[in-house]
């Protein structure tokens, strides 16, 4: 009874640092040392008194309405004062003034003021998260998960314990998870030197599994310990809270049944590593059925200081009645490694448009090239410049075409109902690439490392790599969505660099629609009123 009292009573401790959908979200600069080494970072809590890194867990329930109030009392001049906050993975239709950018939908917050993101998750339900989009202001640390619970999950019979969410084993018998957030797994990277000032594309220090870990030459910092009990089927949710590396991501002597990708349900795929890029995540059950140990959560990136000696790039997975200390189990050679072209879809798996490269109602390519004289990426030739006015209001502002409508030579005006088709080559400098489309997700028709065409059932997500040279990603969605909708490398540097442009769906759509809240009227007046040095 005493040790079922105790869980219980971390359970609600832990439970409490999350938060729903109707929430502040302060953010504001506080001394951290994830990795060993101390410094300040952009964090984000319900009140100034729970700043984490990463920022606190998001949930809600499938349609639920978010209420979400972000203040800035950001004051540290090291760093990026202003924010803005995109909710990566929700399409935000009729409410595109809340998606995030800043630029494209809005001026950033100024410190000391509020603003008010209201959207809902219409339809949606899986895993999503939260950070800046702002310049490179994530990458000192403003970034957190979001899980949206569907409480008729088709893959409901497959998994005991979801994140606190206890699921019914018979009647009146319920499994017990020892925490809130026991299963959702953060990896990203952590960098010793504020954004502003790390350069171009800096070198990540250390690899963050839940917000903790180890860098090369420092201490044996506590890395982050993830309980499971014997005999349980566990839903993780892995996410890449990455401003550049990719990872691949594996447990020892355990497979991963994938059954997520980036929100999205898929058919049931056992793998036993999986390589997550920049902003994608995925869901997958773990049978819990080794012998009582711990074993070494491993996330290898392709920059930085790679392997795992002395605890890098890992955390651990311990089960309960293991003795609180490093694994001693060893990396086996991986035989089943996740390929996208062998995810697909649980349901609506058809592709719009005809079945042939080309056949969609509007086909663009989009052409990816670094210009060494310039110090910037180019796509189609035009480095992205982030407008003095936000693509969005020069909409609402009367513009209409590709030609009225700033950066010159980085917006595409899509018309509404049309099947869009977009190639990517591969290959360019800092590849491979992870490009996210805002406001949509997409059927992945080629995936890099293949040469084949799905048209029948490909994966749906909304972040792909798109590989190396002799690689030419297609993907396809339908315009059903008003907006300006930003397309970027999800790779932080890159997108600071230009890698990235605007797709201004349905103009007329987006200037007829739900007009935003007077607060957006209000953000850019503040924001251009800042003196220099405090944005």
């Amino acid at each position: 009874m005493a040790i079922l009292l105790t869980c219980v009573l971390t359970q609600l401790a832990i439970l409490a640092l999350a938060i729903g959908p109707n929430s502040d979200l302060f953010i504001a600069n506080q001394v951290i040392s994830p990795d060993g080494f101390s410094r300040s970072g952009v964090l984000a809590g319900s009140d100034a008194n729970s700043l984490t890194f990463p920022g606190p867990v998001i949930t809600a329930q499938k349609d639920d309405l978010f209420n979400l109030n972000v203040i800035d009392a950001l004051n540290d001049t090291t760093m990026l004062r202003t924010t803005s906050i995109h909710w990566h993975g929700f399409f935000q239709a009729g409410s595109a003034w809340a998606d995030g950018p800043a630029g494209v939908t809005q001026c950033p917050i100024a410190p000391g003021n509020s603003f008010m993101y209201r959207f809902q998750a219409k339809g949606q339900a899986g895993t999503f998260w939260y950070h800046s989009h702002y310049l490179s202001q994530y990458c000192d640390g403003l970034r957190g998960a979001i899980v949206v619970y569907d409480p008729n999950d088709p893959h409901l019979a497959l998994y005991d314990v979801d994140n606190g969410i206890f699921v019914p084993v018979f009647e009146d018998i319920y499994l017990l998870t020892l925490s809130a957030e026991d299963t959702i797994i953060t990896v990203g990277d952590w960098y010793h030197v504020p954004a502003p000032s790390a350069g171009l594309a800096p070198t990540p220090d250390a690899t963050l599994i839940n917000g903790l870990g180890r860098y090369a030459g420092g201490p044996a910092s506590p890395l982050a310990v993830i309980i499971v009990n014997e005999n349980r089927r566990y839903r993780f949710r892995v996410v890449s809270i990455s401003c550049d590396p990719n990872y691949v991501f594996s447990i020892d002597g355990h497979t991963m049944t994938v059954i997520e990708a980036d929100g999205e349900n898929v058919q049931p795929y056992t793998v036993d590593n999986i390589q997550i890029f920049a902003g994608q995540r995925y869901s997958f059950v773990l049978d819990s059925n080794q012998p009582v140990a711990n074993y070494w959560i491993r996330a290898n990136p392709d920059v930085g200081v790679t392997g795992f000696v002395g605890g890098l790039n890992s955390a651990i997975l311990r089960y309960v009645g293991a003795p609180d200390e490093d694994p001693a189990t060893t990396q086996t050679p991986f035989s089943n490694p996740l390929v996208e072209t062998n995810l697909h879809p649980l349901s609506n798996a058809g592709v719009p448009g005809l079945p042939q490269p080309g056949g969609a109602d509007v086909n663009l390519n989009l052409n990816i090239l670094f210009d060494f004289a310039s110090l910037s990426f180019q796509v189609n030739d035009v480095t992205f410049q982030e407008p003095s006015v936000p693509v969005l209001l020069q909409i609402l502002s009367g513009a209409r075409t590709a030609q009225d409508i700033l950066p010159e030579g980085s917006i595409y005006v899509l018309p509404p109902s049309q099947v869009v088709e977009l190639s990517m080559p591969g290959g360019s400098t800092g590849s491979p690439h992870p490009i996210h489309l805002h406001g949509h997700n997409f059927h992945v028709v080629r995936s890099s490392g293949s040469t084949t065409y799905n048209y029948i059932d490909p994966v749906l997500r909304d972040v792909v790599s798109i590989g190396q040279a002799d690689d030419n990603v297609t993907i396809r969605f339908v315009t059903d969505n008003a907006g300006p909708w930003i397309l970027h490398c999800h790779i932080d540097w890159h997108l600071v660099l230009g890698l990235s442009v605007v797709f201004a769906e349905d103009t007329e759509g987006t200037a007829g629609g739900s007009a935003p809240p007077a607060a957006w009227d209000d953000l850019c007046p503040a924001f251009d009123a800042l003196p220099e040095g405090t944005r």
